[in-house]
């Protein structure tokens, strides 16, 4: 959750002009990690949990290229505090994700 606090701080840097384009785009691919991981999580089933988890990473994978997206293009500088802050907790969010997965193929 706090990833997505911090994407939506950082997407403030964004212009207006990207409202619909980037910025949707990315608010999309943040909002959409922890819901999956929610419900992956009730699901009765390891087979259940593990798809809803794979989604979430794709969902990260999504995210950190978008971001990449808004830094080559200078709509963020790389050592922009909001711009470290988001990447640093979605490469957290996404080594636990890993860190989980390869755990549930190992047994």
């Amino acid at each position: 959750m706090d990833m997505i606090v911090a994407v939506y701080d950082l997407l403030k840097e964004l212009p207006n002009s990207e409202k619909f384009g980037l910025q949707a785009q990315i608010k999309r691919c943040a909002v959409n990690i922890p819901p999956n991981i929610a419900e992956g999580s009730m699901r009765k089933t390891k087979k259940d949990y593990q798809h809803f988890l794979i989604i979430a990473y794709g969902s990260g994978a999504e995210l950190e290229t978008q971001l990449e997206i808004i830094n080559r293009i200078g709509f963020v500088e790389i050592n922009s505090k909001k711009y470290q802050r988001a990447v640093n907790l979605l490469d957290e969010v996404m080594k636990m994700l890993n860190k989980i997965l390869s755990n549930m193929r190992r047994g």
